[in-house]
């Protein structure tokens, strides 16, 4: 059973925790998401029901969050530039 979840003879953890290293500007864009939902939801949960606010305005941050900015924080990498 314990072989199931940890294989000392494989290198597929090594290799796989290895490229999944979060930096400052993974940190920066993944808490301006969540900080972008968390406004979101406050523009449309006070807004009135059919005004501008909750129906328009809100959803774009909300889009702007969920589907540029978080997806972005896991998928950015840092170009590493080599000097010869």
């Amino acid at each position: 059973m314990s072989k199931l979840f940890y294989n000392d003879d494989s290198n597929v953890s090594k290799t796989l925790f290895g490229s999944w290293s979060f930096n400052k500007t993974n940190y920066l864009l993944l808490f301006s998401g969540i900080l972008l939902i968390i406004f979101g939801y406050f523009i449309m949960a006070y807004g009135e029901v059919n005004s501008f606010q909750s129906l328009t305005l809100a959803p774009i941050i909300l889009f702007i969050g969920y589907i540029i900015l978080i997806p972005s924080a896991l998928i950015y990498k840092e170009r590493i530039i080599k000097k010869d």
